[in-house]
């Protein structure tokens, strides 16, 4: 039976991912920060015979990371999603979202750091034993197009600077990442997963959350080593970096 950890299971994309998952009778590791509070999440691994199982994990905490990791030593994990993520206190559609130039909060900034680098950097170091240990062998970052320097210009303008400095730096880290562990037989990429209406994407975003999870799961059933030379996108396409 293939395994997946995510992180962010329990809303949003995470929460989409793990129904895929889940309906394909995966072993699936759901992590959120309180699972006592994922009522819709807990509901899903109720009914699935224990082959869901929910997970404290909060991507600040990094002891919270290394208690999971310890917990689930020699435990193969053939996909390990680092869904979870941070834009900031407002979304892009409310007054102040766009963290436009002159408007920075640095003290923000630092906690959109941690969340969306530090964490996925950390749950990656914690987790590779286990998916090294697997078949599938591989490791995906949500990112995000806006961590595209090459489309700045190109459709897309400035703004989001605290957001999109983290997920450059994710894009930054995860193609390292990729050279560094594919001699071990670990396929690395970064994934955009659509500008998404979920609770971070606001309302007026381009797709739903199923089209965006579906294409995502599409895209990572059919990875290839060769494959971590792209910044890939939820449609198949692929992003300058």
């Amino acid at each position: 039976m293939p395994s997946v950890l995510m992180t962010g299971a329990n809303r949003g994309l995470g929460f989409g991912l793990m129904k895929l998952y889940a309906a394909e009778g995966w072993r699936v590791f759901a992590c959120c920060r309180d699972p006592a509070k994922a009522k819709e999440l807990n509901v899903v691994a109720a009914a699935s015979g224990g082959k869901v199982t929910v997970h404290p994990l909060d991507v600040e905490q990094h002891a919270s990371v290394d208690a999971l990791a310890k917990a689930l030593v020699g435990q193969p994990i053939d996909v390990l999603l680092n869904v979870a993520g941070y834009y900031g206190p407002k979304i892009v559609t409310e007054p102040g979202g766009l963290q436009a130039f002159g408007e920075s909060d640095y003290v923000d900034w630092a906690r959109i750091y941690k969340v969306n680098v530090m964490g996925p950097m950390k749950v990656c170091e914690s987790f590779v034993e286990n998916v090294a240990a697997s078949v599938q062998k591989k490791i995906i970052n949500i990112s995000s197009i806006v961590g595209s320097i090459g489309t700045i210009g190109h459709g897309y303008g400035g703004n989001m600077y605290g957001y999109r400095a983290t997920k450059a730096a994710l894009n930054a880290i995860t193609r390292g990442m990729a050279e560094d562990l594919k001699a071990r037989g670990i396929t690395v990429i970064a994934m955009h997963p659509g500008w998404v209406r979920t609770e971070m994407g606001g309302p007026s975003a381009d797709i739903d959350a199923q089209t965006s999870v579906t294409g995502m799961k599409k895209v990572i059933d059919g990875l290839k080593p060769a494959d971590i030379d792209a910044f890939h996108a939820y449609d198949g396409s692929t992003l300058p970096w």
